[in-house]
């Protein structure tokens, strides 16, 4: 597959080199855009100046920071902020300080590939982002198009770092990482935890169709089930949207399966177990790492037992302690979901790479610093996170275990390493 005709690929890579070589840092003005975007400079004293000239190095933010997945977004934007504020406070990437340009994507694919283009404006030279999957997948494909580095921090669909996932040979975006574990993974995951833990043999599915995150999840548990040997008797799909789930839950209900796995957003999450419960599903629940703060939507009763996986374990060492203290202090709030530390480990990750470009001496915004970017990414092994000691597979997932949380008198609870 060419990733993109020739003439194009060229004019983006001038417009792209121009604008490293022309910004003057500070703040970018995009910042003037009407509002829909922040576009801050974290340098401290001495940082002014753009990558090329050695005074910074412009890095760009994209989250979703209005809208329905705010919560999200916000999370992960406090997480990669604080690392980088964190690095900054110590002299910054080979004594240059990290400029951020940040945009909000508001959660749609198009404002993504927008924001992406005036991020080139900007000067960046890498980029973290997005936060959901649509989005995500958008700015990959501009991404792999210039071959920039760029890495998310949560989005989970296999289509992130694979163009088409169902196709073996599919081409692979070289350039894009992710710090979050991939939609496959958690399906399995929970189908091996509800044979394992919860000795289940039947199982329910309520999934939001059209959804690739949901879809994936669903697809991968369902999977997964029918090699464990547990029975899938009822999938039910409802539309984006929907409020109303009492028809696809008292099918399920007449199923009277051992455990549902629900693989949405903590929102409907909260809708879809509370109609459950109302409608007589008494089987235990169990969720992805969309459920993150969950118990903010349902009430302690109806979720006690439930159980999702997450990319998050709370207290479980010194490190993320220390990160949670950093968190409380920054922002005043604790932590409010597994975005956060995810977030953080990104810009760890993104970071470190740029330092291994950096130290070779190379021009930013240049084709060899981003090939030297991407290859240190690749080449990451056992780098200490938040959420775990990273490493890379040949897709450019992350290997490492799944924090599993369980919902216990209204909190959501750290249980094992699963």
């Amino acid at each position: 597959m060419k990733k993109i005709l020739a003439l194009t690929l060229a004019a983006m890579m001038s417009l792209s080199l121009a604008a490293c070589g022309g910004s003057t840092g500070g703040s970018s003005a995009a910042a003037a855009d009407e509002g829909t975007a922040s576009a801050t400079s974290e340098a401290a004293a001495g940082g002014e100046g753009t990558a090329a000239s050695g005074g910074s190095i412009k890095v760009g933010l994209m989250v979703t920071t209005t809208g329905e997945n705010a919560m999200y977004g916000n999370a992960v934007k406090n997480g990669a902020r604080l690392y980088i504020d964190q690095v900054n406070a110590a002299g910054g990437v080979n004594g240059k300080q990290i400029e951020v340009v940040e945009y909000d994507d508001k959660g749609d694919a198009t404002e993504a590939v927008t924001n992406f283009n005036r991020m080139l404006d900007d000067g960046i030279t890498a980029v973290i982002g997005a936060v959901l999957t649509g989005p995500t997948i958008a700015l990959a494909d501009e991404t792999y198009n210039i071959n920039m580095p760029q890495i998310s921090a949560s989005a989970t669909a296999a289509g992130v770092t694979v163009i088409d996932p169902t196709d073996p040979e599919s081409e692979i975006r070289t350039n894009v990482f992710r710090a979050c574990f991939i939609d496959p993974f958690q399906g399995e995951k929970m189908a091996e935890y509800a044979s394992e833990r919860l000795s289940a043999t039947t199982a329910a599915v309520i999934f939001e169709n059209g959804n690739d995150y949901s879809v994936g999840l669903k697809d991968a548990f369902v999977a997964k089930c029918e090699e464990l040997g547990i029975q899938v008797v009822a999938t039910e799909a409802y539309s984006t949207g929907d409020v109303d789930f009492r028809a696809q839950l008292t099918n399920i209900a007449g199923q009277n399966p051992d455990v549902v796995f629900s693989p949405n957003y903590y929102e409907d999450d909260g809708m879809i177990i509370t109609q459950a419960r109302e409608v007589g599903v008494t089987g235990t629940f169990l969720g992805g790492d969309g459920w993150g703060s969950v118990k903010n939507y349902a009430s302690a009763e109806d979720l006690e037992g439930s159980v999702y996986c997450s990319g998050y374990a709370p207290g479980s060492s010194d490190a993320v302690k220390q990160f949670e203290s950093d968190y409380q202090a920054a922002y005043g709030e604790d932590i409010p979901n597994m975005f956060a530390p995810l977030g953080y480990d990104a810009a760890m990750l993104m970071l470190n790479a740029i330092q291994a470009a950096e130290e070779q001496g190379l021009e930013a915004c240049t084709d060899e610093y981003y090939q030297a970017v991407i290859d240190a990414m690749a080449a990451t092994n056992g780098l200490e996170g938040i959420t775990g000691s990273y490493q890379f597979d040949e897709q450019n997932n992350p290997i490492k275990s799944a924090a599993i949380m369980r919902l216990e008198g209204g909190d959501e609870v750290f249980t094992e390493l699963f």
